[in-house]
């Protein structure tokens, strides 16, 4: 008989306990946070502590594997989870604005979080309207953030509390725009920043100390050498740094490669590394750059996607600015997308735009990497006094910009087309005649659009 009170009480206590625990997990608040809310000034996610140097800060070294990007996501498939869970929202064809620091002179500088979240609501609906699907936000033009960083200093139009990045990331995703997170790897800040920059920021720590190696100086403004591990090592921080507390849905860089052919400007690395070609050794630099920043992101979450963006001149990627741009379109894991910035027009004497748009098609055959097509508006109404005898095409000609997007998506090749900028489409400046001119070659651009 005692045997079974023993056993009996087994039983009473084991239901309770088990009920106890299911009582416990209906009352608890669900574990993840909405996309609204995984990143504010009060959450404490960011991945390095203030001051860090370089030296402490290591990134994640596993082997990376290739992975589609390709897949369109939509709003709905947006999960509400960490940046490094996150799905990416991305299309199969790409219609991209760029949004240019510039811009945060006016929007950003002296104003309230409201006062900056309404300017970034108008501008992504009117880039939406136009039949943008994609938004590519400028976060560090010069060595600087226009987010909360830990690595480098806030930009000269950056002076608030709240984080401009974040908000952006939630207007984009409120409206179903993908984001990419813009960037400059190598320029910094100009000489006079950077001789006010505080010394517990490492790029004011490498002026000091590592001037005409780490970093160099040309023509007024910094630049960081992509020849030294240290640096691209830095890089790579600061493209891990927004990965991971932003759910971005690419980075993007930009034609801000090696600014000079001038010898001088590297000469100490180019004789210790024992190599005889200087232009080769560059290109080999920025590649390895390039390649690294892609493998961080992809560590990190293979799904962003990484678009480099150069100059539309392939001949001046190749041997002004080192940017070996046929490597990078014909071998996978540099990049997922490229975006030449073809602002050129159809009469100009050295790049016309359809020698041009081609030339870079058939460099991009038969490759895994999307092919953008980068447009510029702020041409539109004014000369072009590099274009040649195509000097006044932007003057007297219409609807250019529509034609030259209607082009781009007439060959299979091309999987989308980018727009430099939003000011320059949405806001122009000068006489009458020239906002006139945008004002309606806008509407021509929106046809084009809607049409592919």
């Amino acid at each position: 008989m005692k045997r079974y009170v023993i056993l009996l009480v087994v039983c009473v206590s084991v239901f309770c306990l088990i009920f106890s625990i299911k009582d416990r997990l209906s009352n608890d608040e669900p574990i993840g946070k909405s996309s609204q809310e995984s990143t504010s000034l009060d959450d404490d996610i960011l991945l390095f502590e203030p001051q860090t140097s370089i030296q402490d800060i290591t990134l994640p070294t596993q082997d990376v594997t290739t992975t589609d990007t390709t897949t369109t996501t939509t709003t709905e498939d947006v999960q509400q989870t960490s940046s490094t869970d996150y799905i990416p929202l991305n299309f199969d064809t790409q219609k991209a604005m760029w949004f240019a620091f510039m811009d945060y002179n006016t929007i950003l500088l002296d104003k309230s979080e409201d006062e900056f979240r309404q300017s970034i609501e108008q501008r992504f609906e009117n880039a939406k309207d136009l039949g943008i699907n994609t938004v590519y936000v400028h976060v560090r033009s010069h060595g600087d953030s226009y987010y909360i960083s830990d690595i480098f200093p806030k930009g000269k139009y950056y002076n608030s509390d709240f984080d401009p990045l974040q908000i952006m990331v939630e207007v984009a995703h409120e409206k179903g725009l993908s984001i990419h997170a813009w960037i400059n790897p190598m320029r910094c800040m100009d000489t006079q920043l950077m001789e006010n920059l505080s010394s517990d920021y490492i790029l004011k720590d490498w002026c000091d100390k590592y001037s005409g190696t780490y970093i160099n100086e040309y023509n007024g403004y910094w630049y960081l050498n992509p020849y030294y591990e240290e640096v691209r090592q830095l890089i790579c921080d600061g493209v891990a740094e927004i990965v991971n507390n932003y759910q971005v849905d690419g980075i993007n860089i930009d034609d801000y490669f090696y600014p000079t052919t001038d010898e001088d400007f590297d000469s100490p690395c180019f004789a210790d590394s024992n190599q005889s070609d200087l232009l080769q050794f560059r290109r080999d630099n920025v590649s390895k750059m390039v390649q690294e920043i892609y493998n961080t992101i992809k560590s990190i979450n293979p799904s962003v996607e990484f678009g480099i963006s150069p100059q539309g001149n392939v001949d001046k990627n190749y041997n002004e600015q080192c940017a070996d741009v046929y490597l990078w379109t014909s071998t996978e894991g540099y990049c997922d997308y490229i975006a030449p910035q073809i602002y050129y027009g159809f009469d100009n004497s050295t790049c016309p735009y359809i020698d041009t748009l081609n030339q870079w098609i058939d460099m991009n055959k038969d490759s895994s990497v999307k092919l953008i097509i980068g447009v510029g508006t702020y041409k539109i109404g004014l000369e072009d006094v590099w274009a040649g005898s195509g000097s006044n095409e932007w003057i007297e000609d219409t609807n250019i910009v529509g034609c030259q997007i209607d082009y781009a998506f007439n060959s299979s090749e091309v999987d989308g087309i980018a727009i430099y900028s939003y000011s320059s489409t949405f806001e122009p400046t000068g006489d009458t005649s020239v906002i006139d001119k945008v004002n309606q070659e806008r509407e021509y651009i929106k046809e084009s659009i809607a049409k592919h």
